[in-house]
């Protein structure tokens, strides 16, 4: 069909797997440094993958909550993270809430507040309407 986004065949999944493992090598080197904001940007660069692979899914989660677990001063990840990241980001504050693990809760409501003070509700509304491309 002519305009949509085609999906990563499951074939396909283990080269993005291994491009997921280069990044999580990247964050945690950026977070032994002191940067957990390099290592959000970095962890929500390239997500999602256009893949329905539920194993590329929940690599990736597990990298971007690393770094978004790191996050100290929620301001400061505001004045420094370029807006092209809003919408991605509100869809990962959503799975992490469906986790139901307390400090990660905690966590994403507080860089959700934070982050519906910058971008507005229409990024809470993009990244619930979007069900194509989901993390």
């Amino acid at each position: 069909m002519a305009g949509t986004k085609e999906f990563v065949e499951a074939d396909n999944a283990e080269a993005i797997i291994t491009r997921i493992e280069h990044k999580s090598r990247k964050i945690e080197s950026l977070l032994k440094q002191h940067k957990p904001i390099e290592a959000l940007k970095t962890a929500l660069e390239g997500s999602p993958p256009n893949t329905r692979d539920e194993r590329c899914k929940s690599a990736n989660w597990i990298v971007v909550h690393r770094a978004m677990m790191a996050i100290k001063d929620v301001d400061s990840l505001f004045s420094s993270l370029d807006p092209e990241y809003y919408d991605i980001l509100m869809k990962y504050l959503y799975r992490g809430l469906s986790t139901g693990d307390r400090p990660t809760c905690d966590q994403c409501l507080r860089i959700h507040e934070k982050l519906t003070e910058r971008a507005g509700l229409g990024c809470i509304l993009r990244s619930l309407a979007d069900t194509v491309n989901t993390v």
